[in-house]
């Protein structure tokens, strides 16, 4: 079967993962500027989610423009990703409230960690049915920030406990090793 049914999908879902998580931006009572300064926390893992759903949702689209059909084993791989994409807006609202303390930071880098299993997951599952020598292994190559972010991700998580900024920045660190566009993909199936 092709990609596009698959990608629908998966679009739909980011798409309400997004709106979830704008929704729990709630406005003030108070209609004075002081009073967004409590919301700070709230809007930061805000921004911090949207990103990283950002990059899921642009690796996805990447990965399966280079992919020419999906079978029973990848739908099940995307859904175990969306699975945990699908709770970044839980572990995004509680880290936010309470102010980036240890669980809530904790608990996000969890969730980060187990996405990045199932997009790895999903990237070994396109792989074994397209084959070690098709375009799409030949653009994926070692996948090198995808190890090193499983890496960092259990580095923070410990970090949460100790200092959660910490862990936040390196949140933010990975974040900023994916925004830099895997142009991987796209060289290989424009050339």
């Amino acid at each position: 079967m092709t990609t596009s049914r698959m990608e629908a999908f998966s679009d739909g879902v980011i798409a309400i993962i997004i709106t979830i998580m704008v929704l729990e931006l709630r406005p003030p009572h108070d209609p004075k500027l002081q009073a967004l300064t409590s919301l700070i926390p709230v809007l930061l893992s805000y921004v911090m989610s949207f990103i990283y759903i950002g990059i899921y949702w642009s690796n996805h689209h990447h990965l399966l423009h280079a992919a020419e059909h999906v079978n029973g084993r990848v739908l099940w791989a995307n859904l175990h990703l969306l699975f945990w994409l699908s709770l970044i807006p839980f572990a995004t609202a509680w880290m936010g409230e309470n102010h980036f303390a240890q669980w809530p930071v904790a608990l996000y880098g969890i969730l980060l960690l187990l996405a990045a299993i199932a997009y790895s997951i999903l990237v070994r599952a396109l792989l074994t049915l397209h084959g070690s020598e098709s375009l799409l292994a030949n653009a994926l190559g070692s996948d090198f920030k995808g190890k090193v972010s499983i890496v960092l991700y259990l580095v923070a998580i410990s970090l949460a406990f100790v200092s959660p900024w910490l862990a936040c920045a390196v949140y933010v660190l990975v974040a900023i090793m994916w925004l830099v566009p895997d142009r991987r993909i796209e060289r290989k199936v424009t050339s």
